[in-house]
């Protein structure tokens, strides 16, 4: 029998499984991550921080991969990234969902928020549908601009069985145009005839992000801020019974078909989302802590962002979201003067 003097030849013969499961994931979650880093130090330059580092770090790989290609050394942890890290940052992001806030004090504004979705997600349909664009991505820009823009469509793409890319290009279209309109409410804002309530109302039920929000009331003062996280916070309770009813259309069309490939897997980590809403919501956590938290998630975001920019030709995006981005273009048009005349009258 032969004597085996390496201990680390030994530790492997024994225990196979010794051997860092972590390595083939570790060059693409170096990858990024520190695109994702970079993309969060840019985001702080004045000017652009408007934008977001969600979107600097899809630009940043999407114009990585259309020049330089796929980092194909990389592919394991890149789409490690894109998937699993992704669902763990959505994770996160209910930590920022306080739900009895939002049962106490905005029941109305679950109302408003139900037509917001309702009214985002049909009128990109029906124009989309009317030029002969994309139906999923058109879906997805639909889910994103009546929720909570990125959050929202990459908390149902694996619902919906989104391509990657796809995924991609709607986030990117998101934040893009959740930007433009948070610089058109600030530039607006003197000519509109609202308080600093109903116009921070008016921002939370309408614009795309929470960023977008949070950017377009601060700078009217305190009161319209809380006005907007609150009424923004009720959209995003709402993606938790939006995604299971997205489910269980899914799974009936799937059976309706018979066509088993399509047929939806249940998203585990939404019952995740519950469970950090909760917590964040019921238990003492210190400010200091939920902030961190909300840091994190951020990153961790941008980092999945960049996986999933590096599936985005800009060929494709060129032939395809176009159309999708108008129909998006004309539904956030919609929401936000459907919103604004329901607060005048």
């Amino acid at each position: 029998m032969a004597i085996i003097n390496n201990p680390v030849e030994r530790t492997e013969r024994h225990f196979p499984s010794a051997k860092f499961p972590i390595a083939p994931f570790l060059p693409g979650l170096l990858f990024t991550m520190g695109v994702a880093a970079f993309a969060t130090g840019i985001a702080t330059l004045p000017g652009i921080s408007k934008i977001g580092a969600m979107l600097c770090a899809i630009f940043i790989a999407v114009l990585y991969r259309n020049t330089l290609g796929y980092p194909e050394k990389c592919r394991p942890g890149i789409q490690f990234t894109a998937q699993k890290i992704l669902r763990f940052a959505i994770i996160l992001y209910g930590f920022r969902l306080n739900i009895h806030l939002v049962l106490q004090q905005g029941p109305s504004l679950l109302f408003q928020g139900v037509f917001t979705i309702v009214i985002a997600v049909f009128t990109t349909l029906l124009v989309s549908n009317w030029l002969k664009g994309d139906r999923q991505l058109s879906l997805l820009l639909g889910i994103g601009t009546g929720i909570c823009g990125a959050a929202a469509i990459a908390a149902v793409a694996p619902i919906l069985k989104a391509k990657d890319e796809d995924t991609a290009i709607g986030v990117g279209i998101i934040a893009l145009i959740g930007t433009l309109f948070t610089l058109a409410y600030t530039l607006l804002y003197p000519y509109l005839g609202l308080t600093a309530l109903q116009y921070g109302t008016w921002s939370g039920i309408t614009l795309h992000e929470i960023a977008h929000a949070a950017a377009a009331a601060n700078s009217v003062g305190a009161d319209a801020l809380t006005a907007s996280l609150l009424a923004k916070l009720a959209r995003v309770f709402l993606l938790i019974p939006v995604s299971f009813v997205l489910l269980w259309w899914v799974r009936r069309q799937s059976k309706e078909t018979e066509d088993s490939t399509q047929r939806a897997s249940f998203p585990w980590f939404l019952l995740g989302f519950i469970l950090t809403s909760l917590i964040g919501t019921y238990l003492p956590l210190p400010t200091e802590v939920l902030n961190a938290i909300a840091t994190l998630s951020s990153f961790l975001m941008a980092a999945a962002m960049v996986g999933l920019g590096l599936n985005v030709h800009l060929a494709s995006l060129r032939s395809r979201a176009l159309r999708p981005l108008l129909a998006m273009l004309v539904a956030s048009v919609l929401v936000s003067a459907f919103s604004y005349f329901t607060l005048i009258l």
